[in-house]
């Protein structure tokens, strides 16, 4: 069995899969790389998980994640940005440890309003201040920080960036490698200015990281559990891929899926399905079909 060589599996689409399990079925799916979350990481710890991701063989693409810092100056806020600047450590010492071509990129989901807030303005600014503060921990790790924009209906309780307009803004004052943006075509399907921003994005060359899964009405009660596999919902991703690609984007691209069902299925079904997906409705607009060359 063989996935296309720039499919990544975020680790979040076989939530319930531990750290081995995870790296091992994305192995054998055939994959040639893996996102991970902090919290597997964490259980096992990072030298432990640095080992098994060497063993495993597969790529680095990004860390899930950092952020969450909207809060006013005070002990939450310090907590945070001491958090944020252990997975700067965490993302560089496993992008080391993974196969050639790993990149060490860190998301950044900004977070929503603080508790019984209404200061949608403020909280952005904080943000802006969290990564200005960042940003030298990051240079020095050799760590691209990468602001996710999240689709609106998540501004209040987990991304008051909303648009890539916003995230690039966002990542205007600091050098391209050091700040970038999350393409992920789940949250930014529905913006006009999206295409726009991509092109923009391109020019900068500040794409960390893009990732593909599919948008379906009726959305569940829970609205975070909304993802679907590509080609199953309402998103153009022969669009969007082909002008992903036109900025000369050339790195490995993640399908993350937040779903209960898909949670609820064996793990080595949904790697299968997954790549099925990705061979169906991705893959035919990559112009660049081999694996990326180490960074």
């Amino acid at each position: 069995m063989s996935a296309h060589p720039r499919l990544s599996l975020n680790q979040a689409t076989i939530k319930r899969a531990s750290l081995a399990e995870a790296l091992e079925v994305t192995a054998a799916g055939g994959y040639r790389a893996i996102g991970l979350w902090r919290e597997p990481v964490a259980e096992v710890g990072l030298a432990e998980a640095s080992a098994r991701l060497t063993d495993s063989g597969l790529r680095f693409t990004s860390l899930c994640r950092g952020g969450f810092f909207t809060m006013p100056e005070g002990p939450a806020r310090r907590a945070s940005i001491d958090g944020n600047r252990r997975a700067i450590e965490e993302t560089a010492t496993l992008a080391a440890a993974g196969a050639p071509g790993s990149t060490a990129v860190l998301v950044l989901v900004a977070g929503g309003l603080p508790e019984g807030s209404r200061d949608l303005v403020g909280a952005r600014a904080r943000v802006a201040e969290a990564i200005a503060e960042l940003v030298p921990d990051a240079e020095a790790a050799g760590v691209q920080l990468s602001i996710e924009p999240l689709h609106p209906m998540y501004a209040s309780d987990r991304a008051v960036v909303s648009t890539l307009g916003q995230a690039l803004d966002l990542a205007a004052p600091f050098a391209p490698g050091t700040v970038g943006v999350e393409v992920d075509t789940f949250h930014v399907w529905w913006d006009p200015e999206a295409l726009d921003q991509v092109a923009r994005a391109g020019r900068e060359g500040r794409i960390a990281s893009y990732q593909v899964c599919d948008w379906a009405t009726p959305l569940p009660g829970d609205v975070l559990l909304a993802r679907h596999y590509p080609g199953e919902g309402v998103i153009d991703f022969a669009t969007f891929t082909a002008a992903v690609e036109a900025t000369g984007y050339d790195r490995d691209i993640e399908v993350e899926l937040f779903n209960a069902d898909i949670w609820a299925a064996p793990f080595a079904e949904v790697v299968a399905r997954t790549a099925a997906s990705f061979d169906r409705v991705v893959a035919p607009h990559l112009a660049r079909a081999a694996a990326p060359s180490p960074a």
